[in-house]
């Protein structure tokens, strides 16, 4: 067989696996039951002895946060992990360079530097979870204000708290209702009452207002209370809290800009009256 024949051949194979995994990408792909199964019956995975076990043992990990997250404690561990493991670069590339220039250096300016470079690098890491965390749990606070605003409605409509509660979380979308349905769906298939899961899922996702919304329906379930005002005035509590918190940090960054208004105002200042001065003490 020639050489171009079998170039031609060769290109037109590449050509029509290109095409194949073309295809296979724009096709729908099946659903993702792993998932789906482990938000129905969340279980703890067995621990070893291993160094993941280790690290758990002796670090504190935010399981809360990391639940808000959608995010496993592996996961963390290997984000701190490699956060601490590319920090160790500059230190060791620095060292590097020194050496190379032949510079005097002790071995305990490079090794105290990456040990600092690791540990700061991991608590950046820490605490972008954390403010992730804290930014998804107002997402939720939010979601939960208009959640109790159609459950209020579902109720006036006449329909019973079990299904006031299902009827609201299947209006809207996203990853909150997503929890909300997800929890409602537990519910059912453990024959369980929902206000029930939605206490559960606000100790592990830390939401203190759904947990409140629980304690209203679970009252309204249980003996029978008119609980559509309660609805509104809890969701009106909750959106001046909102409003409340959303104030507050406004008023910080607002304060946070005086600090450079000021540094400005001062150049201008040195500016405008350092001719003057010159002039004034110049002989």
């Amino acid at each position: 067989m020639s050489t171009p024949l079998v170039l031609a051949v060769l290109g037109g194979a590449t050509a029509a696996f290109g095409m194949f995994l073309l295809v296979a990408e724009l096709l729908p792909a099946p659903p993702a039951l792993g998932p789906a199964l482990a938000r129905l019956h969340p279980t703890e995975h067995p621990t070893g002895h291993g160094l993941r076990d280790w690290l758990r043992q002796r670090i504190r990990i935010p399981h809360t946060d990391l639940a808000i997250l959608g995010r496993t404690a592996d996961r963390y561990l290997l984000t701190l992990g490699l956060s601490a493991l590319f920090a160790t670069l500059v230190p060791a590339l620095l060292t590097i360079a020194v050496l190379a220039a032949r510079a005097p250096i002790s071995l305990l300016i490079p090794a105290g530097a990456t040990l600092a470079a690791a540990a700061g690098a991991a608590f950046l890491a820490h605490r972008d979870t954390i403010a992730k965390a804290a930014a998804a749990r107002a997402e939720f606070t939010r979601g939960i204000c208009t959640y109790l605003d159609l459950a209020a409605h579902q109720v006036l409509g006449g329909h019973g708290p079990m299904e006031s509660l299902e009827r609201a979380a299947g209006i809207c979308h996203g990853w909150v209702y997503n929890h909300l349905r997800g929890a409602l769906l537990r519910a059912q298939l453990q024959l369980s009452p929902p206000w029930q899961e939605l206490k559960t899922l606000s100790l592990q996702l830390g939401v203190v207002e759904l947990g409140d919304l629980a304690d209203i329906m679970q009252t309204a379930g249980t003996e029978g209370a008119h609980v559509y005002t309660t609805l509104r005035a809890r969701a009106d509590s909750l959106r001046d809290q909102i409003r409340t918190a959303a104030l507050e940090v406004a008023e910080v960054r607002t304060n946070k800009l005086d600090i450079p208004a000021a540094a400005l105002i001062l150049v201008l200042l040195v500016l405008i009256g350092y001719p003057f001065l010159a002039r004034l003490f110049t002989p």
